[in-house]
């Protein structure tokens, strides 16, 4: 079997992390090293810089990682657009919902192996009006909470704070009702959740036959509105059933367009990217991701 070269990793980290993480991620990088790779770090300074640092350096490494959460692997994956480099992760996020999809853990030593020797594989990414994102957008409740979300509340209080809001908006903010068009096919809905893969706020299950190298989306579709139907569909999450309650159902499909009312938030992989109408497509070219083991 022929040797790996040593692998040429730039590392894009954000400092608003906070202390405890670029601890997490000096030991990481140390790891790495003692693998053999070369490694460097670029810190951003402001929101979107991910994408212009991930754009200019995609000829001159081998490797780029997030060290963050998922956000911070949409803006790299943005960035690069269609350009075809393995992308890692250092997962130092709220939810690492990408992490946990493809079995990577939290542990020191297996996300530095990941980095220097994990093979990478092929996965479909979508797009929303244009931007590119890996795991979920989401229009109506999970959009409105996101949007409420500022970033000191999760530096403060991690993924609680997103409890706190989704209590909020449970109690004094129902979804108002989307159309939604699936390959031409129309539904309605008070909220959308369009998967590219099976996990959603974390370790939850919201699209159980959804595959990342597929090229199609399961949309979940949740009719009802109100207090009691999100805490219903909180259970359904919880237990890895959404679908025992009539008002959800999954759609597959390539091309999905959401209408609603003008403004309405849209979020992807746990950010606001775009407000209502949006136009979901699944990208015809792949992202290479280093899957562990």
């Amino acid at each position: 079997m022929q040797a790996i070269p040593p692998r040429r990793i730039l590392i894009i980290f954000n400092p608003a992390a906070g202390h405890r993480r670029r601890a997490r991620l000096d030991r990481v990088i140390a790891a790495v090293r003692a693998l053999g790779c070369s490694v460097e770090v670029a810190e951003t300074s402001w929101p979107g810089q991910a994408e212009s640092i991930a754009r200019d350096a995609a000829a001159t490494v081998d490797v780029i990682a997030a060290a963050g959460g998922d956000g911070t692997i949409n803006e790299i994956i943005n960035g690069l657009d269609a350009k075809v480099i393995d992308i890692g992760i250092v997962p130092l996020g709220t939810a690492n919902v990408l992490a946990r999809e493809i079995g990577l853990g939290l542990g020191t030593k297996t996300v530095a192996r990941t980095l220097a020797f994990g093979m990478p594989r092929p996965i479909h990414v979508g797009r929303a009006n244009g931007r590119r994102f890996v795991m979920m957008l989401g229009v109506g409740f999970d959009a409105n909470v996101v949007a409420d979300v500022s970033l000191r509340l999760k530096t403060r209080f991690g993924s609680l704070a997103y409890v706190l809001q989704a209590i909020k908006h449970a109690l004094g903010n129902p979804s108002e009702p989307c159309e939604i068009t699936i390959d031409g096919t129309s539904y309605r809905a008070s909220s959308v959740v369009v998967c590219n893969g099976r996990l959603y706020g974390g370790r939850f299950v919201a699209a159980p036959a959804a595959v990342l190298a597929d090229d199609q989306f399961n949309v979940v579709l949740m009719s009802g509105r109100g207090v009691l139907s999100v805490l219903r569909y909180g259970l359904g999450l919880i237990l890895g059933r959404l679908t025992m309650w009539r008002d959800v159902q999954i759609v597959r499909g390539r091309d999905v367009v959401v209408r609603g009312a003008a403004g309405q938030p849209v979020q992807a992989d746990g950010d606001i990217v775009a407000r209502l109408p949006v136009h979901v497509t699944t990208d015809h070219a792949v992202v290479r991701v280093l899957y562990p083991g």
